[in-house]
């Protein structure tokens, strides 16, 4: 596929580029051993030092049965475990296994790289303009993930299988 040249189509050029983020998203992924589902929750319990299931579920998007098997799962492939929490002994914390992680940075190693050295090409306050963006596309795309579930999930119960749970 050919790369945009300056002054293409916006529409056609931010697409692209939301593709190819998703793109080596999925790529990260399977470099890791994971799915992209798992990839994401790594991602949260990374960002946020730990996570209950709940927080993790609401996060995700997921069924409270659907995160308890993504957790076993991170935690069988090593990435994540649970742990007491400190302040109320009865919940559970999940949280990133510190020394699995340097694997997750060899991943994206070459994502940061490359983005590194397109983020070289701006000005200090053409930086401070795209990550101004960055901050409030992030929460825009969450609200965004929110209409989008909200809208499936009476389609979805309409046509799930008798029985089925998730």
């Amino acid at each position: 596929m050919a790369t945009p040249s300056r002054g293409g189509d916006e529409h056609v050029i931010f697409r692209q580029y939301l593709d190819a983020v998703g793109l080596q998203g999925l790529a990260s992924a399977e470099a890791a051993g994971l799915h992209t589902s798992e990839w994401y929750a790594l991602s949260l319990i990374t960002a946020e030092g730990g996570l209950t299931s709940g927080e993790l579920a609401t996060r995700t998007g997921l069924t409270t049965g659907a995160t308890t098997r993504l957790i076993d799962r991170l935690e069988r492939a090593g990435y994540a475990r649970r742990a007491s929490d400190p302040q109320d002994r009865r919940r559970v914390i999940v949280e990133p296994v510190p020394d699995t992680l340097t694997r997750v940075e060899e991943v994206v190693g070459p994502a940061r790289r490359h983005i590194a050295e397109v983020l070289s090409r701006y000005t200090p306050e053409q930086r401070a303009v795209l990550f101004d963006y960055f901050e409030h596309a992030a929460p825009a795309f969450r609200a965004a993930t929110e209409e989008i579930r909200k809208a499936v999930a009476p389609r979805r119960r309409r046509t799930a299988p008798p029985g089925s749970s998730d």
